[in-house]
């Protein structure tokens, strides 16, 4: 860490580079899922420097935002008939990330504009998702809302305005809890410095989820094999509806 901070600096005062540099870190480069597991928590932290190595001579905020792999997905509405819920209107989303966590020191509309949280996807109402084909922007809102409501219920998104702690105005940190139910992938980790409404510095570390034992060994043979994962699937669903038969007629 201090071999890299060190680096850094030499190469700002070469190139005469004057703006704010982050140093960004994170407890774990890798997450392994295996059975039984119940979700972690991630430390992100680091410092921000002048290029001279002094402690940055503003006041500045920090904000965090850790990303799950993007991922098509359709949207759709139930709607009541004749007291049955069904299938309503849908829609289609070329890009939304499986993951959005999002720490910030302050509250986000004291640190930049609208403009600029929707640049930078600055909260869940700034989350940039693509939709399939024309749409109208009121449906597109509407959708894009149940969503985020969606996954917010099932802990994949959030945000802590207050999550992120300054100290001295040069370190920070900031904890991001996983779920049991996070997607495996390659995560991104964006660190933003915030002066006086404008973005000064930014960085980026990742973050891998990964399955390890007996779960990456299906998640492995059913993407190589998977019409022999398929049949075995089917195979073992049948043998077990004949012996849950077999013990029924016993009793």
């Amino acid at each position: 860490m201090t071999r890299f901070v060190l680096c850094l600096l030499a190469f700002f005062a070469l190139t005469g580079q004057r703006e704010p540099i982050l140093v960004p870190e994170v407890s774990q480069s890798e997450v392994q899922v295996r059975q039984g597991f119940t979700g972690t928590e991630l430390l992100l932290f680091g410092a921000i420097l002048d290029p001279d190595g002094a402690r940055a001579s503003r006041e500045y905020d920090i904000v965090v935002i850790l990303k799950g792999p993007a991922e098509p997905i359709r949207v759709r509405e139930k709607e009541q008939i004749g007291g049955i819920w069904m299938n309503a209107e849908s829609t289609a989303f070329r890009s939304a990330p499986s993951y959005f966590a999002m720490a910030s020191s302050r509250p986000i509309e004291e640190i930049v504009d609208a403009r600029t949280a929707a640049i930078y996807e600055f909260g869940l109402d700034f989350i940039q998702l693509s939709p399939s084909g024309a749409i109208e922007p009121e449906v597109q809102s509407r959708f894009s809302a149940g969503l985020v409501d969606l996954r917010r219920r099932q802990g994949l998104y959030k945000e802590d305005t207050n999550g992120v702690e300054l100290s001295e105005q040069v370190l920070y940190q900031a904890r991001i809890a996983l779920p049991s139910n996070v997607q495996t992938g390659e995560y991104t980790a964006e660190t933003f410095a915030v002066s006086r409404g404008r973005v000064i510095a930014s960085a980026v570390a990742d973050v891998e989820v990964r399955k390890v034992g007996f779960e990456r060994f299906v998640e492995t043979f059913s993407q190589d094999q998977s019409l022999l994962y398929g049949l075995l699937a089917v195979s073992l669903s049948i043998l077990m509806g004949w012996l849950a038969g077999r013990l029924f007629a016993l009793i």
